[in-house]
């Protein structure tokens, strides 16, 4: 194919998934900002902060622990698929499940054992600690990259763009009726847990159908014999796309429990609002870098890895902060009205840091989309190595920062991440572009 008409087709089949993810998660943000205004209202800040800091607790578990294979899915069973190898597609699917199965029972596990321990630190009140044993198995909501993954392959991106209608819709009615009850905060931890478990059971029966229609013949069930062997470099390249997934997210859900740890749950409250205000901005890029990876890794395996995959790139990153763009002026002078809006008056200090934080979210619009090239290209340990500086290195700070300047070091820390990464991973994948062959699968970079 000429490299005009592949690098049309596979900007043009990016847009496409786009599309059909987006509409998902535009209703999914609307419905968001719904059951957060039932339980800003309905809690308060305290007691809502108290709700972020217990989920955020489980997702930052879930995060460390869980092992997501969803890339190794995509970019190992894209070659299946061109070879007709419905077997070995089947055995890679049983392979990530088992990893990412195993991984998350330990999550909940951990989440579980530790929940007393670390309570206390964030501020839990008495009800959330009596709950949090419970609330340990919403870990199990982030446990399904690899159903999600196997959609990703089979090109059903509307079926990922309804699920991101399930966890918010459960929510939104769980809110309505803890609200109507008067059920206080263990009605909302129950609501949102039961959230979670319908986002992880839903996946799973989606991937599980989808895969039963396509591989038919082909059992689901069944050994792993030669899944390393005829994957090579599957087990390195797990490891360093999921420590990618899991540097890329940590920052993000660790600042909320930093600021109640250091600050208390009211401040985590605020901090929250503010946060989920601005996901808008970052919403489109994650969606984006999402929907790309799949045709930059076609793309790469047809020898597109230097010039046409720069347009594809650079055309994707246009996308993204355009779309960024004028929400980020919205927020800077709305940004109060906004945050009264969401969580009502008692919110309306949030209106401070959700500057610094739509900031921050419009210079990492252009995250996703590279580390979807890089990991593409075989070499996800450089998205690594640019979350591990940017993340956790300016992270370390955040406590200083929050000590010193109150919530607002909050903001400026997530503005110095996000600067720090969008630097790096440009440069990075700039440098492994110029050359038109793609390199061997790194862990390290």
């Amino acid at each position: 194919m000429p490299d005009g008409a592949r690098r049309r087709g596979t900007v043009g089949r990016i847009y496409g998934n786009l599309g059909r993810l987006l509409g998902g998660k535009a209703a999914a943000g609307l419905i968001s900002l719904a059951y957060i205004a039932v339980a800003t209202r309905a809690l308060g800040p305290a007691d809502y902060g108290v709700l972020v800091l217990v989920h955020g607790y489980a997702m930052v578990v879930g995060g460390l622990v869980a092992f997501p294979g969803w890339h190794a899915i995509v970019r190992y069973g894209a070659q299946a698929l061109s070879a007709g190898d419905n077997p070995r597609l089947a055995r890679l699917l049983r392979f990530a499940g088992l990893v990412e199965g195993g991984a998350g029972l330990l999550a909940v596990a951990m989440a579980a054992v530790l929940a007393p321990v670390l309570g206390p630190h964030l501020g839990w009140s008495p009800t959330a600690m009596a709950f949090a044993g419970f609330y340990s198995f919403a870990v199990l909501g982030s446990i399904r990259s690899t159903p999600a993954g196997y959609l990703q392959l089979a090109g059903r991106f509307d079926l990922i763009g309804a699920h991101n209608l399930v966890a918010p819709a459960v929510r939104l009615g769980g809110a309505a009726v803890a609200a109507a009850m008067h059920a206080g905060l263990r009605g909302f931890l129950i609501a949102w847990l039961v959230a979670a478990l319908a986002e992880w059971a839903v996946m799973w029966a989606l991937g599980v159908g989808v895969a039963r229609r396509r591989l038919e013949g082909t059992p689901l069930i069944g050994g792993l014999r030669g899944v390393v062997a005829e994957n090579p470099g599957l087990r390195r390249f797990m490891i360093a796309a999921n420590a990618d997934i899991t540097l890329g997210e940590l920052s993000g859900r660790l600042a909320p429990l930093a600021v109640g740890w250091v600050l208390g749950p009211a401040s985590a409250g605020l901090y929250a609002v503010a946060q989920r205000a601005t996901v808008v901005l970052s919403q489109p890029a994650l969606v984006l870098g999402q929907a790309a990876y799949a045709e930059l890794a076609r793309l790469v395996a047809e020898g597109g890895s230097g010039a046409a995959l720069r347009k594809a790139l650079r055309r994707s990153l246009g996308i993204a902060l355009a779309a960024a763009a004028p929400v980020t002026g919205l927020i800077a002078v709305f940004r109060t009205p906004i945050a009264v809006l969401i969580g009502g008056q008692g919110f309306a200090a949030a209106g401070g840091i959700m500057l610094w934080l739509a900031c921050a979210r419009a210079v990492l619009v252009v995250a996703p989309p590279i580390g979807a090239a890089l990991t593409a290209l075989g070499r996800p340990g450089l998205s690594v190595t640019a979350n591990l500086i940017s993340g956790l290195g300016l992270l370390i700070i955040l406590p200083a920062m929050l000590a010193w300047f109150g919530l607002a070091g909050a903001g400026a820390n997530a503005l110095l991440q996000a600067l720090a990464a969008a630097g790096l991973l440009s440069w990075f994948v700039w440098r492994e572009t110029e050359t038109a062959a793609p390199r061997p699968v790194s862990a390290v970079g």
